[in-house]
């Protein structure tokens, strides 16, 4: 082979080797999501910067015979312990429409008998938005309304073309319908955690909500008319009747499951019933000054090193103050 040829050969294989480490995004920093929430949805101040539109409820869990059995956790003591709940749309707009297809959220914090909190956030898709804080913030971007105020479709695309763990969630929303009522969605923790069994090993979870209601989402019929405020009453109009409840379904991960990839779904696992969350009353404004922080966790629970979980202790703080100090 020539010389010359090689030379460039080699240069160009280095070339290649340098320029997806230089191509990659710095690292994600909390403030860039609420800068970028700004942008997307604008400036909404003393409001939630995410999911700025939802309802708190309160209501209560009871763990299961099962789970008090099993695990080793002060959640799971079989006695009835207070929960301040909050239903949301995501997204950072506070007048979004209720026929969006956009995921839908519950939060919720325990509070135990000795004070202590434990804190769930949820979502009714299975999967995230992204596998990393960098990825999430990159669709974010990508997201942000041109000059003329509309989305350009053609960016987002094109980023979501260049990384497939952005397309799981969205696939999943343009499939399923937005759910008929609050209490008629699944919700789904996303994260892994681990819970410590009575022998004291760490059992790698997933979890979700099951309504106990059934899933039920909006007819063609009902997204056409657009009522744009109707899951509030929704809810008011079923808690008349009496109280709304899911069931705490846990997943128990096998060794080949991800740990730290909320974009990426498991498969059908073992799972057991860890009790029952009820919601008896909704409107009041009880969860107001509640950072539904997911890692704040009781003892019996730890979190895992997902880097999307890690991410929304910070990102929440810098939110929560702001909102508090009407920012």
């Amino acid at each position: 082979m020539p010389v010359v040829p090689l030379r460039k050969l080699i240069l160009s294989a280095a070339i290649a080797a340098v320029l997806p480490i230089a191509a990659q995004a710095a690292p994600a920093q909390p403030n860039d999501f609420i800068e970028v929430f700004a942008k997307i949805f604008g400036e909404h101040k003393g409001i939630r910067k995410g999911h700025a539109k939802g309802v708190c409820a309160v209501g209560n869990f009871t763990a299961s015979p099962e789970a008090t059995a099993r695990f080793d956790a002060a959640l799971f003591s079989g006695t009835a312990i207070p929960v301040s709940y909050r239903f949301s749309l995501a997204g950072g707009n506070p007048a979004a429409p209720d026929y969006a297809r956009s995921p839908r959220g519950l939060a919720a914090q325990f509070t135990l008998p000795d004070g202590s909190k434990h804190n769930i956030a949820t979502l009714t898709t299975p999967v995230f938005g992204a596998k990393d804080p960098e990825s999430f913030l990159g669709l974010l971007q990508a997201s942000v309304p041109r000059a003329d105020g509309k989305p350009d479709l053609a960016k987002i695309q094109a980023f979501r073309a260049a990384n497939p763990d952005t397309q799981p969630q969205a696939q999943w929303l343009a499939a399923n319908p937005p759910p008929w009522s609050y209490a008629t969605a699944e919700y789904f923790g996303l994260h892994t955690f681990y819970l410590a069994d009575k022998s004291g090993e760490k059992v790698k979870i997933r979890w979700h909500l099951q309504p106990k209601d059934g899933v039920k989402g909006l007819s063609a019929t009902e997204l056409e008319q657009q009522n744009a405020n109707f899951l509030d009453d929704r809810l008011k109009q079923r808690l008349a009747d009496g109280a709304v409840e899911f069931d705490w379904i846990i997943s128990f991960g096998e060794a080949a499951d991800s740990e730290n990839d909320p974009s990426v779904q498991w498969p059908a696992r073992p799972t057991l019933n860890a009790g029952t969350l009820r919601i008896n009353a909704s409107g009041d404004a009880g969860c107001g000054n509640i950072n539904f922080d997911p890692n704040v966790l009781s003892r019996g629970f730890s979190a895992s090193d997902d880097p999307v979980l890690r991410m929304r202790s910070p990102a929440y703080a810098i939110s929560f103050g702001k909102r508090l100090s009407g920012q």
